[in-house]
């Protein structure tokens, strides 16, 4: 079976926006457990408000790859927030290196993926299009730096997923869809 951790934010967590204190949609509405459904086994690590680690953050990250051991995958899709927080999609890009390097490192036989989230729609979180226009701008920082470092790279912002109405977060329809695009891009770089 393919042991698959999957770092991220609340999209990756599962935040049920409908939901008044921060619920979550059941495992079987969110992507990572309809990942699961494919026969893997899905650690999900995906927190309410993360960003990228910063440089002092890296030996935590480290240690928290290693307690999953063995892996087979890495999926990393991080970045909204660092955009939401003000960090441009470079910035964030440059942290996202370290991370790559870093989870590299901690695990050396797993095919690392990292997914650029999809753009940000106009909502109640994104008020404006300064913010849309740098969540767009991230999915080219990421594939340039996938590319460099040489691990697979999945852009969801062509994946039409769904967002509720504050613009970030994924709603059930974007779970199903996105986790049938991951599970093909998954597939496709297979080997």
């Amino acid at each position: 079976m393919i042991r698959t951790l999957c770092l991220g934010d609340s999209n990756t967590y599962g935040y049920d926006p409908r939901s008044y204190l921060g619920g979550r949609y059941p495992k079987t509405a969110r992507w990572t457990g309809l990942l699961e459904q494919s026969g893997r086994r899905v650690f999900n690590c995906g927190e309410n408000g993360a960003s990228v680690p910063r440089a002092g953050q890296m030996p935590s990250a480290a240690a928290l790859v290693r307690s999953f051991l063995p892996l087979q995958e890495i999926v990393v899709m991080l970045g909204s927030n660092d955009l939401l927080e003000g960090a441009s999609p470079e910035e964030t890009g440059a942290r996202m290196e370290a991370l790559l390097r870093c989870l590299r490192d901690s695990a050396p036989e797993a095919r690392l993926m990292l997914v650029a989230p999809p753009p940000m729609a106009e909502g109640t979180w994104v008020t404006g299009p300064e913010l849309i226009r740098r969540s767009v701008e991230l999915a080219a920082v990421y594939r340039a730096l996938a590319e460099k470092l040489g691990v697979a790279f999945a852009d969801a912002g062509a994946w039409g997923i769904e967002t509720a109405f504050d613009g970030v977060h994924f709603l059930p329809e974007g779970h199903r869809a996105f986790a049938a695009e991951l599970l093909t891009a998954l597939d496709a770089t297979d080997g």
